[in-house]
């Protein structure tokens, strides 16, 4: 039976989560509402018999890029080509757009045959970390009046704006909390911790200096609430593998970005963890 192709409801986002969960992709606890609204018309299931059989995300930032996460089926429908059939009809729908995503590494020639090319590692790293205090009057807490400020911000570290997503993202709840970093008036770096269904993650950690990606990570560590603390570095950061080296957290887990189009070339030193392997 061919499987019945849908665009996904606010239920069916959550489901996924919870699939993800429970195959230990660890997602934070208030991902769902977030990543909905980010996109409402972006995520697709397959149904097969009037069954959730598989997911996907295929999220737009604007007319240029979209990112693909989510992909994922219920584990008596694997292996029956349901979610490669929702993979080809969702990013048919993605237009000219560049796509982005972070597969798992052994999937990288399946992805090659999309016509996904590689473009660096992602590597999950995860540990209870002791730092000490970071006090400096320029880290702030995130309020609605910083987030035009962010949002101009982040532009540089993406491919795309990401206001929508960021006016979501950025709002202290779904267990949530946002750290910048101000000076003279500008924001030099930005971060976010989340509560995760195993310990904290935090994502994005941005920042324009190795120093002020320490005291983001600082602070952001002393507002999870214990626990381990992950990290999503690209692997060419070198500053951000000292950091990683330096609070004692190791390596658990590796992706592969890869993007279907030109490469954007973002700034990868500036970029100390990305914000989600789901969403980019």
């Amino acid at each position: 039976m061919s499987p019945l192709i849908r665009t996904a409801t606010a239920a069916d986002v959550a489901t996924l989560i919870d699939w993800a969960a429970a195959e230990g992709w660890n997602p934070g606890t208030g991902d769902a509402d977030a990543f909905f609204r980010t996109d409402p018309g972006g995520f697709f299931v397959a149904e097969v018999a009037g069954r959730l059989a598989a997911g996907l995300s295929l999220v737009r930032y604007g007319e240029t890029y979209a990112f693909l996460g989510l992909y994922i089926a219920a584990p008596e429908f694997r292996g029956k080509g349901i979610g490669y059939t929702l993979w080809q009809e969702a990013i048919a729908g993605a237009g000219n757009r560049i796509i982005g995503l972070d597969g798992v590494v052994a999937q990288q020639d399946n992805y090659r045959k999309s016509g996904f090319a590689y473009a660096h590692a992602n590597i999950r790293y995860g540990g209870t970390p002791t730092v000490p205090a970071a006090a400096s009057a320029d880290l702030v807490e995130v309020q609605r009046l910083h987030v035009p400020m962010i949002v101009d911000y982040d532009r540089a570290l993406n491919p795309a704006r990401r206001e929508t997503f960021l006016a979501e993202w950025l709002k202290d709840s779904g267990g949530r909390q946002s750290v910048a970093l101000l000076r003279a008036g500008k924001i030099t770096g930005y971060g976010t911790v989340r509560r995760c269904h195993e310990g904290s993650k935090i994502g994005p950690l941005f920042s324009d200096t190795e120093t002020g990606a320490d005291l983001l990570f600082r602070r952001l560590v002393s507002l999870a609430e214990g626990g381990p603390v992950f990290l999503d570095v690209p692997e060419p950061n070198a500053a951000a593998k000292a950091l990683t080296a330096r609070y004692n957290l190791k390596p658990v887990f590796e992706t592969a970005r890869m993007y279907r189009g030109i490469d954007p070339d973002l700034p990868l030193d500036r970029i100390y963890g990305i914000t989600t392997f789901e969403l980019g």
